[in-house]
């Protein structure tokens, strides 16, 4: 297959410091993007950081969640194409995806609205976090699955 032979993968053929050190890439970025959404979500829970309400907290994340996003991308499809077939067949990382996929969607459509919204109701605010957190907690427990397991 020709992305199993790609330069990447010759990289990191040759240089076994490479793999880890993009998969530390891969986790920080995870923890970025996560750790700013999921202080959205707290501040929808009404747990955390009291001073600033969610429509701040979206403001001032946004950036720094979208740039965790590139580097997610980026490092995730580079640590993919050293062995495709092994990631694809995998069960823990199809649920990932999907998880990802499905979460991102809701993060920028669903969650963003509610989250800048001056005063969701509580039911609402709470849902749109817990499903948030829920998508996110999944993604993250699918990738230890599947790297240690």
């Amino acid at each position: 297959m020709f992305i199993q032979t790609n330069a990447v993968v010759e990289a990191m053929s040759e240089h076994q410091w490479l793999f880890p050190a993009l998969e530390c890439v891969h986790i920080v970025s995870f923890a970025l993007s996560i750790g700013t959404i999921a202080l959205v979500d707290f501040s929808l829970l009404g747990i955390g950081l009291q001073r600033k309400a969610a429509p701040q907290l979206v403001r001032s994340t946004d950036l720094w969640t979208l740039s965790g996003f590139v580097f997610i991308a980026f490092s995730g499809l580079l640590l993919f194409t050293t062995d495709p077939d092994h990631y694809y067949l995998n069960t823990d990382f199809q649920i990932k995806i999907t998880c990802l996929i499905l979460a991102i969607v809701f993060n920028y459509t669903i969650h963003r609205k509610i989250a800048l919204s001056d005063a969701p109701s509580v039911v609402t605010g709470n849902l749109v976090a817990g499903v948030s957190l829920v998508l996110w907690i999944t993604v993250i427990f699918c990738g230890l699955f599947f790297a240690f397991v």
